[in-house]
């Protein structure tokens, strides 16, 4: 394979040349990838850096995915305009549960090593964590440019964001690492655990970045925005949602998500293969052509769906249509569900609906639609 297949992608391996010498030293490397609980879901664009991760296991390296269920806790400032909202324990342990299942979709299990890192930092003592602060200078903290800007806006930063990067270096400590994966935003991050490990006496990680993988709507690609593909969403979301690519989009993602180019040939055609691509990776092909048939039928022609989802209809007469909505998964919260309605996107039996109570008899054996590709049939 080489190092050209390692590094594919890349947009910074440092410093230069260290990956070309540890892979020299004739033993497998251990290759650590982070990733923070801060939603139930890992999404294609967490998915970048767990292709580089597979990329290492198939030369025979080892995978060390750490799940933040500590780091979480804290909230990584990292590309943060304010300090992340702090999730509850049960939040967290929930999340932490379903994400080994999901980084498996591209991840060698046997060369997987997975790790909690509230194994080692739930440990740390008072002295342990003022021994760690005293690795990099807050001066050295404050010429990130988050913190920078938010220093300029005299914006609040608070201590526990100036210890993120320090207890993220600190995992590279426990698990010795020799390279560390992340994205763009994660560079100094990456950078304090080589520094970190220096100080604890170990060989320093190589730091390796890619790029964020930029949804349909130019944001980078978030679960808290919603602008995202979980690597397990059901088949017909994953396919749709994929559709959603503007044309100038589709050579980055055919690039970073199928690693090839973009196809010659018409742009729709290519969207098609790529989501094709996308939910047979996850849950094979005839999901992918069970998924592209529904989009077909759905939203390119328009027709309701051969086979609808049930729900009882509720007792209260009115029905609330934001709880009907969120309760049933046609919309993640209930002001999810009114966002919906108020942009004429949901419809009862084809007609847009405007209210949000709606009569009982109105909704009995009725069929919802929310958006192009969620229905439901009230019983």
């Amino acid at each position: 394979m080489g190092i050209a297949e390692l590094t594919r992608n890349a947009v910074d391996v440092l410093p230069a040349g260290e990956l070309e010498r540890k892979l020299k030293l004739g033993r497998p490397l251990r290759v650590k990838l982070g990733i923070d609980v801060t939603s139930p879901d890992i999404h294609i664009g967490r998915a970048v850096q767990l292709q580089r991760m597979r990329a290492f296991q198939d030369e025979g390296h080892t995978g060390v995915l750490i799940i933040g269920d500590y780091t979480t806790r804290i909230g990584d400032p990292s590309g943060r305009s304010a300090e992340r909202p702090v999730l509850s324990d049960e939040e967290i342990d929930r999340s932490a549960k379903t994400y080994l299942e999901q980084a498996m979709v591209i991840l060698d299990e046997d060369r997987t090593e997975v790790r909690y890192n509230g194994e080692w930092l739930s440990t740390l003592s008072y002295a342990d964590i003022v021994r760690l602060g005293r690795v990099i200078t807050v001066a050295r903290m404050l010429e990130r440019d988050d913190f920078s800007k938010r220093m300029a806006a005299q914006e609040p930063i608070s201590v526990s964001e100036l210890l993120y990067p320090l207890m993220q270096a600190y995992d590279s400590v426990a698990i010795e690492s020799d390279v560390e994966l992340g994205g763009t935003d994660q560079t100094y991050n990456l950078l304090a655990g080589r520094e970190v490990m220096q100080a604890y006496g170990l060989e320093p990680q190589v730091a390796l970045t890619t790029p964020l993988l930029l949804s349909w709507d130019g944001e980078k690609m978030s679960s808290s925005v919603g602008n995202n593909i979980p690597l397990l969403a059901p088949p017909e979301e994953m396919f749709g949602r994929t559709m959603r690519i503007p044309d100038e989009q589709l050579e980055e993602w055919w690039r970073l998500v199928a690693e090839e180019p973009v196809p010659a040939g018409e742009p729709m055609e290519a969207k098609l293969a790529l989501a094709r691509f996308i939910v047979a990776r996850s849950h094979g092909e005839e999901a992918a052509r069970e998924a592209e048939e529904h989009f077909t039928r759905v939203v390119r022609q328009g027709k309701v769906p051969e086979e609808i989802p049930e729900a009882l209809l509720p007792d209260d007469d009115p029905v609330h249509l934001p709880r009907l909505l969120a309760d049933n998964g046609l919309a993640p919260s209930t002001s999810e569900a009114r966002r919906l309605i108020a942009q004429g996107a949901l419809r009862i039996d084809g007609e847009v609906a405007t209210e949000l109570d709606v009569p009982r008899q109105r909704l009995n054996q009725a069929v919802l639609q929310a958006g192009k590709r969620r229905f439901l049939r009230l019983t």
